[in-house]
């Protein structure tokens, strides 16, 4: 929440499965090219919101899966629990406001006189979200009568049916609507509201987020038959949502450019040699250089000493990496280490990325950069916390210069690892 002064240049809310994540995408490539994008160009005035049915422990083994940056903001179980930042700090005044007319015991007792409703494992529960497996038809006889009974019971509830098998019984306010409501009061509460907000669904409990007033929406083309429809009922027509015609990741970013809400070529589209820039962009700069570096190792760049001597145009000649180990290396040995490595990991699941990237100007000619650096191959994951140092140097094709390098090993990434970060 206070990672911006201001206002954010662009908030995206997004579903997680099947709109963030494609799961049918096995290299992952549409979301890392959307990563790329927002460390990149957004990551230092943005915000990065996911929402999602997943309760926040299904969200937390999803991370260890597949290679997801790290939200400012995490709405988990449908929109009944908000978090904040890395560690996942809960908003309690949200959790309280939604114990009003809600009583979870009295929901399971009346659910459980429907037979078609089948209990979801308990790690898909939670205490404002009780969830079921049911068909199409089945539900719609729960939504049909469910409302009435707990209303003499009580208790006000709202029911969201999703991916034609998931229902789920949620406090009256709850909700992905509702959460993303109350999280835009409290920014315009503290002065703060952002100046655009994406948001981005594939299922039916995604269609609330677009009820939200002056957001732009993305149906993504994948979209499942539930919320399609209700885009067909209810936003054909309005201008400010689309239905895109690219899957998952790659609709969001298609939509950043449709609404010209900033920039929308992930630097994983780039093809080398990269065009000079015009505008010094630190963040830019580290995501290009690691992105690189992975194309290098998987043999997806052409094999030329050509992006050897742009790798060392943009580091300086006496420049210094120091490893988790504690060993410290010149940058252009490690850079001429690389060298030898292309195409060693051609065919294997490897990636590299970055998270968590905050740049800071260090008076008027040079910036640090911190970030996490991850890599992964197989379902082996390794991750370093990097600081990196750039000075401004206006002959070179980035206009920055890298001057050292310092990684330390990232809590619960084992230390005594023998894994090798070149660079």
């Amino acid at each position: 929440m206070d990672k911006i002064d201001g206002s954010a240049r662009l908030m995206v809310v997004s579903d997680l499965d099947q709109t963030m994540i494609d799961h049918d995408d096995m290299q992952n490539l549409s979301l890392l090219r959307f990563e790329a994008l927002w460390e990149a160009e957004f990551s230092q005035d943005s915000l990065l919101v996911f929402s999602t049915g997943r309760t926040p422990i299904s969200y937390k083994g999803l991370r260890k899966q597949k290679p997801l940056i790290t939200p400012d903001i995490i709405i988990t179980s449908v929109g009944t629990v908000i978090s904040y930042g890395e560690e996942m700090i809960r908003d309690v005044g949200w959790e309280e406001y939604l114990n009003n007319n809600w009583d979870r015991n009295v929901v399971i007792e009346e659910t459980s006189k429907f037979p078609q409703l089948k209990p979801q494992p308990e790690k898909n529960q939670g205490p404002h979200k009780v969830s079921f497996f049911v068909d199409k038809q089945g539900a719609q006889v729960v939504m049909d009568s469910l409302p009435q009974k707990m209303e003499k019971r009580g208790l006000d509830v709202k029911i969201v049916y999703s991916s034609g098998e998931a229902l789920d019984v949620l406090p009256k306010g709850a909700g992905k609507g509702q959460a993303l409501l109350y999280l835009l009061e409290k920014f315009d509460s503290h002065g703060k509201p952002p100046n655009n907000t994406l948001v981005c669904g594939d299922s039916g409990n995604d269609a609330e987020l677009f009820t939200v007033p002056s957001i732009h929406g993305v149906v993504v083309s994948n979209a499942q038959e539930e919320l399609l429809q209700w885009y067909e009922e209810n936003a054909k027509d309005n201008p400010k949502i689309i239905h895109a015609t690219e899957r998952c990741a790659s609709g969001i970013m298609q939509a950043i450019g449709h609404f010209k809400l900033g920039p929308n070529v992930s630097a994983r589209d780039l093809e080398f040699p990269y065009p000079k820039v015009t505008t010094i962009k630190p963040a830019d700069v580290v995501v290009k250089f690691y992105v690189l570096y992975e194309k290098w190792r998987r043999g997806e760049v052409p094999k030329s000493a050509s992006v050897m001597q742009y790798l060392k145009s943009i580091t300086h000649l006496s420049g210094t990496i120091i490893h988790p180990s504690g060993l410290e290396c010149s940058l252009h040995e490690s850079i001429d280490a690389l060298s030898s490595c292309y195409g060693d990991k051609q065919g294997k699941n490897f990636r590299a990325w970055v998270d968590r990237l905050v740049t800071s100007p260090i008076g008027t000619t040079s910036w640090l950069v911190r970030f996490d650096n991850c890599e992964v191959e197989g379902h082996a994951r390794y991750c370093c916390r990097t600081t990196l140092l750039l000075n401004i140097k206006p002959e070179i094709p980035e206009g920055l210069e890298l001057t050292h390098i310092h990684k330390t090993w990232l809590e619960g990434h084992s230390a005594g690892s023998d894994h090798t970060f070149i660079l």
